[in-house]
């Protein structure tokens, strides 16, 4: 038997279970990535992050990859967010800044004095363009124009109010047949700066309850909708999470807590 080490968090929120369940598995070197996805189905998370140690001339320290039950992901916030707390507070990783290596370039996540912790992401472009005829069809809703994310394949709804955006019932046998990784709905909060959801059925997840990754397109839209570059995020699913954005140029900075769940082993069939 082999046997892995397994660790839980749950990621944009201070209280377990709310935020965003993640599993994290450090391995000495990369498993096939039949098994990879094998594990992830396993655990039957939103997302599992697998990392490996960077070789000690890199100026990364870790190798860092997503998988959700259906597919491996090119970018995953809060997985990162709660691999960085394992980090940090189960495997004593003793700096102030982990850096990783990842499909999406190198990304960074540093702890601050209250226990947050920030995701230095890339900034994710978007265009507008006619809203796909099956995506108006699943969500009649949607305006005529709506916005593809190329980086990661979303596409962005923007919606009149935050009860819209709660109140939104997508047809998910349609968004699955839509060629996109997932869709974002959005629009300016009562008590934050925006909400938004995100609903990923063709990878396996109806609906993930917070997610780092697309606060990389939307804060980039909302700081230009509302003239400033710090804001403040809810996302709206059951679970529900918070998230602090800034935009820095190219860079995005997503932070946000974390709450531990539990850790333990996986025995592997040698």
């Amino acid at each position: 038997m082999t046997t892995l080490p397994i660790y839980q968090v749950d990621a944009f929120t201070n209280r377990v279970f709310g935020g965003n369940p993640a599993a994290v598995m450090p391995l000495e070197r990369w498993l096939p990535d039949q098994q990879l996805q094998q594990l992830a189905l396993e655990n039957n998370l939103s997302e599992t992050a697998f990392i490996v140690p960077e070789p000690a001339d890199s100026e990364l320290d870790y190798h860092i990859r997503w998988f959700t039950p259906g597919a491996e992901v090119a970018l995953c916030g809060h997985a990162t967010l709660a691999t960085a707390w394992v980090l940090f507070n189960r495997l004593g990783f003793d700096g102030e800044r982990v850096s990783f290596r990842s499909l999406s370039g190198p990304l960074h996540v540093a702890r601050k004095d209250d226990g947050w912790l920030t995701l230095d992401f890339p900034r994710l472009g978007y265009d507008a363009g006619p809203t796909p005829a099956l995506l108006k069809q699943a969500l009649p809703e949607a305006g005529d124009t709506t916005y593809f994310v190329s980086n990661d394949r979303n596409q962005m709804v923007i919606l009149d109010s935050e009860e819209a955006v709660l109140n939104a019932q997508p047809d998910m046998r349609l968004l699955k047949q839509l060629d996109r990784q997932g869709v974002i709905v959005t629009a300016r909060g009562r008590n934050s700066d925006f909400v938004s959801r995100y609903f990923v059925p063709a990878v396996g997840i109806d609906e993930d309850p917070v997610t780092g990754s697309i606060h990389c397109a939307l804060t980039p839209y909302w700081a230009e909708q509302l003239g400033r570059e710090k804001l403040t995020a809810h996302q709206l699913s059951a679970r529900g999470g918070v998230l602090d954005c800034e935009l820095k140029g190219d860079r995005v900075e997503v932070s946000g807590q974390a709450a531990f769940y539990m850790e333990g082993q996986v025995q592997l069939p040698d």
